[in-house]
């Protein structure tokens, strides 16, 4: 399966509207019911209104009604594997803590989880009083 969510997000890289940075970036999220959603990264030229790949991939699948995940795969440009930004993984710790695979241009992967990416996430349980 990894090998399969890693050929999507490749090819949602392809899909990339990177004019500003030409840092395309692709992801595939595989949800716990088995769907699969992919994302790429959308820039704009007001920079703070760009979206990530990652979270392209989240919106689309809890969009649908998918709140539960299992792995997400992202593919960069660069040789070695690149890391979601904090407000990705902020939004990915929503959702809890999953497996997440980063590929470098190279096929080098490294395998972690949100949990190890923020391990010190900003929680729902932080708004009770």
């Amino acid at each position: 399966m990894d090998e399969k969510l890693i050929n999507m997000a490749i090819s949602a890289k392809s899909n990339a509207y990177a004019p500003y940075s030409n840092f395309k970036v692709g992801a595939a999220l595989l949800t716990k019911s088995g769907k699969i959603y992919t994302g790429s990264n959308v820039e704009n030229a007001s920079y703070g209104l760009t979206c990530c790949a990652e979270r392209v991939a989240v919106f689309k699948a809890v969009s649908e009604g998918e709140k539960e995940f299992d792995t997400l795969v992202v593919v960069g440009d660069t040789e070695e594997p690149i890391s979601p930004c904090g407000a990705c993984r902020q939004v990915m710790a929503e959702f809890g803590n999953f497996n997440v695979i980063l590929v470098g241009k190279d096929g080098k992967i490294k395998k972690t989880s949100v949990e190890e990416l923020l391990p010190y996430h900003f929680k729902k349980e932080h708004l009770d009083r």
